[in-house]
């Protein structure tokens, strides 16, 4: 049995899962990453990227174009944000409740949505056509390269985007003046507006942009990763994401990592579905025992910094 399960994690296929996989729990981890940088914890990144990975499918067909998918995605993901920048910034609700509605909302909400606009119940694999799907792409020369050819190549528009955007957030944090504005409000506000910095609008930008990156995650699930829209299927990535923004110490490059970890446990969860002998309870369960287990290690590392500090 140890040894199948060696055969099968050191295989290029099962490589290519892990960043496949990867791909959305990164893109919901960097969300996380910019409002939590700007202190408006955006604990909604399940309920937007239920509404997006929807809404994505929705325009897709619409304009059978998977481009307009995406975009709508993204831009429905940036309103859920502000809709949850309102209700905690101006309207004063907590905003973990505010999170928490959006997340019961896309729960039952997108069911509703998807019967309103095309009568349908449960899923959108009668609507699917390989226009409203994101492309892969086969990168030239390394392709061609063994073991790191099929691992790294032939994957979705939207995997690489991922990737880079861990690069481009980076660069925002840290280079720009809206990224120093971000770090200034969620470290001291009121320090930040003694200084003319805006907090309510900073905040309100963090939280939009947020939501815009969980809403590319969506499109991610619905038009690449399952190729239609279907019922819970985002599957608690949006609370994985938490934990590996967490793990990650909230820096774009361990995030990163964190959510390549999560991408391992959860690629290793769907081969080991196939293999005899173990339980199928105990292999659905793997991702959520990783991320328990990686809280845990991340609790005690902070609370052995605040014990040196003290």
């Amino acid at each position: 049995m140890l040894n199948q399960l060696t055969s099968m994690i050191f295989t290029t296929s099962f490589g290519y899962s892990v960043i496949r996989i990867t791909a959305p729990i990164l893109f919901a981890a960097l969300a996380s990453v910019v409002a939590e940088k700007a202190g408006v914890v955006n604990i909604g990144l399940e309920g937007i990227m239920m509404f997006s990975s929807l809404f994505g499918v929705l325009f897709a067909y619409w304009t059978n174009s998977w481009l307009v998918g995406v975009i709508g995605a993204l831009v429905i993901g940036a309103i859920f944000g502000l809709i949850i920048g309102v209700f905690a910034l101006k309207l004063k609700t907590n905003i973990v409740l505010a999170g928490t509605a959006i997340n019961i909302a896309g729960s039952g909400g997108t069911i509703f949505l998807l019967y309103m606009f095309t009568g349908l119940r449960g899923n959108t694999a009668n609507l699917t056509t390989p226009q409203m799907l994101i492309p892969r792409i086969n990168i030239p020369l390394i392709k061609s390269i063994p073991v790191i050819g099929p691992i790294f190549s032939g994957h979705s528009v939207l995997t690489y985007i991922a990737f880079i955007l861990v690069a481009v957030v980076w660069v925002l944090l840290y280079k720009t003046p809206l990224g120093l504005r971000i770090r200034a409000v969620g470290e001291n506000p009121n320090a930040a507006d003694s200084v003319g910095v805006s907090v309510l609008k900073t905040q309100y930008i963090a939280i939009m942009l947020s939501g815009a990156l969980a809403g590319l995650g969506g499109a991610f699930m619905s038009m690449y990763y399952s190729q239609s829209w279907n019922t819970g299927i985002t599957a608690g990535r949006g609370f994985i994401a938490m934990a590996a923004q967490a793990m990650g110490q909230c820096e774009p490059v361990g995030t990163m990592l964190s959510s390549l970890l999560f991408g391992f446990a959860s690629a290793l969860g769907n081969k080991m579905e196939g293999l005899p002998g173990f339980s199928s309870y105990l292999v659905a369960s793997i991702p959520y025992i990783v991320t328990v287990v990686g809280l845990a290690i991340y609790a005690v590392t902070q609370l052995k910094k605040a014990r040196k500090r003290g």
